[in-house]
């Protein structure tokens, strides 16, 4: 991967459809399913135009002229004289040229889509100094033929979709991402947000998952725009990224719910205002509910709680569930629970789930979007890490200790 150093500096050089199991509280019949974002497209542009005609030394391009076989990831680097900016950088590929842009670091060159495999590209760096010489340097590669051992990876992020604020953009790997490679991998996952927030990557147990989240909760109307951009990438497995993904999302309004175990309530806040107060079971204490802050990943209307595989002969059932939000992988739900409604409010009686009413399951289903948040305090049970997008259980001191790069003080992922 080339970088854009000083002279006399080294110059270096989601298809998955994730099926959500359910255990715990319930079973579906039928496994609810997150497609990913469709692949990426060409976006960007090159630097400005009009360098000026060269005059000085040329420059050291990378990756190095004549180089092969190089992965479509490849970025565009050159060695710099002291003083120097970048002022264009061109790559072609038969008379047609690459879109893409610098990192707002300076650090390289990034093509806008994957480069094509068994592909000759020229790419031609342009710098000026402040005294008008400008320096040019220029290189034709080859990339690598299409490899047969990729990975899988899934973006948990959709076009055009409205998100609450707690939604963490999530990225997914099979098999997960090698501790070695989450540096390089990270470098190419790219988030943008309008208005600017800072932000951080954090890795999930074996590299399965990797979350992005800013200091505190999005702000209402963020515009995110997404680029996991590992088509190609080279992995220590012997394993290559299979496909870049992006994908541009809305932040919604604030929507949160707490519950509070001591007295069974759960108050719901719009904007930051107490709308309402409803009554809730939770789990017994022999499946407690989870104490954390957990956010809505899936809905649906109608579906199938089927828990006939659960060791213990208590916790098995097939039950027609309405109204149904998804809060960890393991199972736990807020939904419609009829059957309980004598006792929501005062006592817990559920497999761990966030029971409510027929009537306060359908006004908060009217409501609530994927990525709202759901703060739940005094069970007998923490949430467990990874269970579910449990970006927000931490604190942002915790959350960037989970970074493969070094964070910077407030937060910055790599961006274009």
């Amino acid at each position: 991967m080339g970088r854009f150093a000083r002279a006399g500096a080294l110059v270096g050089a989601l298809g998955l459809v994730a099926s959500l199991a359910l255990s715990g509280c319930g079973k579906e019949s039928e496994a609810a399913q997150f497609v990913p974002g469709p692949t990426a497209g060409a976006t960007g542009g090159a630097a400005p135009e009009a360098p000026g005609t060269p005059s000085g030394p040329p420059l050291t391009v990378s990756p190095a002229d004549g180089a092969k076989k190089l992965p479509v990831s490849v970025e565009i680097g050159a060695e710099l004289p002291d003083g120097a900016t970048v002022s264009q950088v061109m790559l072609t590929t038969k008379g047609k040229r690459v879109k893409g842009k610098l990192r707002t670091d300076g650090s390289s060159w990034v093509p806008a889509a994957p480069l094509k495999w068994s592909t000759s590209y020229t790419a031609t760096v342009t710098a000026s100094r402040p005294d008008g010489t400008v320096s040019e340097g220029t290189s034709t590669f080859t990339t690598m033929a299409k490899p047969s051992s990729v990975i899988t990876s899934g973006l948990y992020l959709f076009d055009d979709r409205t998100y609450g604020v707690a939604m963490p953009v999530v990225a997914e790997f099979h098999p997960g991402i090698p501790k070695k490679d989450r540096a390089a991998v990270q470098k190419r996952m790219f988030v943008q947000t309008d208005p600017p927030q800072p932000g951080a990557w954090h890795w999930v147990g074996n590299g399965t998952q990797a979350f992005y989240r800013a200091p505190e909760y999005w702000k209402a109307g963020t515009k995110l725009s997404v680029r996991i951009a590992l088509a190609g990438i080279p992995l220590s497995n012997g394993r290559y990224g299979n496909v870049d993904r992006n994908a541009t999302a809305k932040i919604g309004s604030a929507f949160e719910m707490k519950v509070t175990n001591s007295d069974k309530q759960m108050r719901v806040y719009e904007n930051g205002q107490l709308v309402k107060t409803l009554p809730v079971s939770l789990g017994k204490k022999s499946t407690p509910s989870s104490s954390g802050t957990l956010v809505v990943m899936e809905k649906k209307e109608a579906t199938v709680f089927d828990t006939m595989d659960d060791p213990n002969p208590e916790n098995r059932y097939v039950t027609d569930i309405q109204f149904a939000q998804r809060l960890t992988w393991g199972g736990e739900y807020i939904h419609a629970a009829p059957w309980s409604e004598h006792v929501q409010g005062r006592q817990n009686v559920s497999h761990g789930c966030v029971n409510v009413s027929m009537t306060n399951a359908k006004w908060l289903y009217q409501r609530t979007k994927i990525g709202d948040p759901i703060t739940i305090t005094g069970t007998e049970r923490k949430l467990a890490h990874g269970n579910g997008w449990t970006a927000w259980n931490l604190s942002w001191t915790e959350f960037v200790k989970g970074s493969a790069l070094p964070v910077p003080d407030g937060g910055a992922g790599p961006a274009l």
